[in-house]
């Protein structure tokens, strides 16, 4: 026997839920979040119900492995709650190949913010997907801001040249380097080097931090679309908290800066990936593939078949 769906009581659901996240009822929150990434009955009236905040600003992180994002994090954390404000973190980590969740290790050094009332922090796993972010991390974002934090800090996947999607999502995107990764940084330069809006040099206490600090000076000269416009470079050591005041002014600089042209581009970078996400949808390579072996393989044409969708 096919069991109705209800859509007018998960609507109802939906509605007494996103009331409560409003609210700032972090249970609520956690749980539409959980809604949103397995895309459950309901999800999408949900999310239309979402009420527009694009005030709330986003804080960008990302970098190579091993470079102290998550200290980073967690020191910017700390010193955001000392200014009295609520944030909301997303820490994408790289799926599981057993279970497909995140991989939460990272998480241990942020532990002890889990029990504060204005910190709120969810890992969230890439799922397989590019760009070092959750497939869902533009409508999870998008929850986060309705829940009224002051501002959201993604901190993306360990990343290299491919991997710099969260320069489409967030206001101001940091990007964390350590000395010793010159040829590294080298490798990066046609990508993550160039979606920087602040540069952080973390670890500056180590051995040719001054080396790498002029290295990465000079190759700055070409990197961006105007060449007045000078991206600044933080010096901190996270694991001792030092440096983080004057990252956070520079970041205050930063998003001051946001023009409506910046916000006109994220929000069509933003609907262009909800668009292209939402027509992909339905199509998977278990089907393409079943389609694809009913043809004689020397004699497919692709182009012709990619026509078909």
């Amino acid at each position: 026997m096919e069991i109705e769906f209800d859509t007018f009581n998960f609507v109802r659901m939906w509605q007494q839920l996103l009331q409560e996240v409003i609210s700032g009822n972090i249970k609520s929150l956690a749980r539409c979040i959980s809604i949103i990434e397995n895309e459950l009955p309901g999800y999408e009236e949900l999310l239309q119900q979402l009420p527009p905040n694009n005030t709330v600003k986003i804080i960008g992180i990302t970098g190579p492995a091993g470079a102290g994002k998550s200290t980073l994090t967690d020191a910017l954390i700390g010193s955001f709650i000392n200014d009295k404000k609520r944030i909301g973190v997303l820490c994408i980590d790289p799926s599981s190949p057993f279970s497909h969740g995140a991989l939460l290790g990272d998480r241990i050094r942020m532990s002890e913010w889990y029990n504060n009332p204005n910190v709120f922090i969810r890992s969230l796993a890439t799922r397989g997907a590019l760009g070092g972010l959750n497939p869902k991390i533009i409508e999870i974002t998008d929850l986060l801001k309705a829940a009224g934090f002051d501002y959201i800090i993604i901190e993306t996947v360990g990343v290299g040249q491919s991997e710099i999607e969260i320069a489409g999502l967030a206001d101001t995107t940091v990007v964390v380097l350590v000395p010793g990764s010159g040829d590294e940084v080298q490798i990066m330069k046609a990508g993550l080097m160039e979606i920087a809006d602040i540069f952080v040099m973390n670890k500056s206490d180590y051995a040719g931090a001054d080396v790498f600090m002029k290295n990465l000076l000079t190759m700055l000269a070409p990197v961006g679309n105007d060449g007045n416009i000078e991206i600044p470079i933080v010096k901190t050591i996270a694991s001792e908290k030092k440096g983080i005041e004057g990252l956070k002014e520079k970041i205050f600089q930063h998003l001051a800066l946001t023009t409506s042209e910046k916000k006109y581009l994220l929000l069509t970078e933003k609907a262009y990936r909800l668009i292209q996400n939402n027509r992909m949808k339905d199509l998977d390579k278990k089907m393409l593939k079943e389609k694809i072996m009913k043809n004689d393989p020397d004699k497919f044409n692709l182009y012709a078949f990619i026509k078909m969708f």
